[in-house]
């Protein structure tokens, strides 16, 4: 159980970052998390989460942006007392084919997917290592992994949130902080549902257990990640993918 712990979730209105907010909830802890435009889906998820007894709060805030990330973790800290897990899951795509790609699509994947994830981190460390405890768990991709086409940018940032899990487990385990990374295959977000029906079916013959996974799946992996349970877990890359990358 998670009863006690303040959980700062990025992304966490919407999709996969919703659902670790609830499975987090639903283990006791609170819940701040942040989202970048959409009031109306942040409340809702705060209802949701409400639901489950905790204490909790949406934060407007664009992670690519040192500052403001700085301002948003001293919010969630003078609101919440603490911050006892951190999971780095905002993402935003811009695809397109490294030949036609602009500087400015590139950027702003590695600015919100990759320098988010270390705004992040950077700013909630120092609050661990005092308590001398706490969870980091970043949701990275198999894009990461194996590369996509069309997805220079992306898959560069996911990549990059690897090498980032790593060092910081390496520069945190003496406090008693692990870090970790969550890499999903196809889920079922708003971003597959985009997806036209076609490719979508061919991507699914090159999965193992022939469907595309839910955001639950990726969500009680994170909760374990977070929990007592994987005390000696740092530094690994966990696939939730359905067998894609073997």
């Amino acid at each position: 159980m998670l009863t006690g712990k303040t959980a700062l979730v990025s992304g966490g209105s919407r999709g996969i970052g919703r659902a670790i907010c609830l499975a987090l909830a639903a283990q006791g802890a609170d819940i701040a998390f942040v989202y970048a435009h959409n009031a109306a889906r942040a409340e809702e998820t705060v209802g949701l989460l409400k639901k489950h007894k905790v204490r909790a709060k949406a934060y407007a805030c664009d992670v690519a942006d040192f500052s403001a990330t700085q301002r948003l973790v001293q919010s969630v800290i003078a609101d919440f007392g603490q911050v006892d897990i951190l999971v780095n899951n905002a993402g935003i795509t811009r695809d397109m084919l490294c030949m036609r790609m602009s500087e400015q699509d590139f950027n702003a994947v590695i600015d919100t997917n990759l320098k988010g994830a270390f705004h992040l981190i950077r700013h909630t460390s120092m609050q661990m290592i005092k308590q001398r405890a706490g969870r980091i768990v970043n949701i990275t991709s198999v894009a990461g992994l194996m590369g996509n086409p069309g997805q220079a940018n992306y898959s560069a940032a996911k990549a990059g949130m690897i090498g980032l899990t790593k060092t910081i487990a390496k520069e945190l385990a003496s406090r008693g902080i692990t870090c970790n990374a969550v890499a999903p295959g196809f889920i079922q977000t708003d971003m597959t549902d985009a997806m036209p029906e076609g490719i979508l079916q061919k991507a699914i013959e090159f999965i193992p257990l022939k469907r595309i996974g839910a955001a639950e799946d990726v969500a009680h992996l994170v909760a374990f990640l977070c929990s007592e349970e994987a005390a000696y877990i740092t530094g690994q890359v966990l696939q939730v993918d359905g067998g894609l990358r073997m």
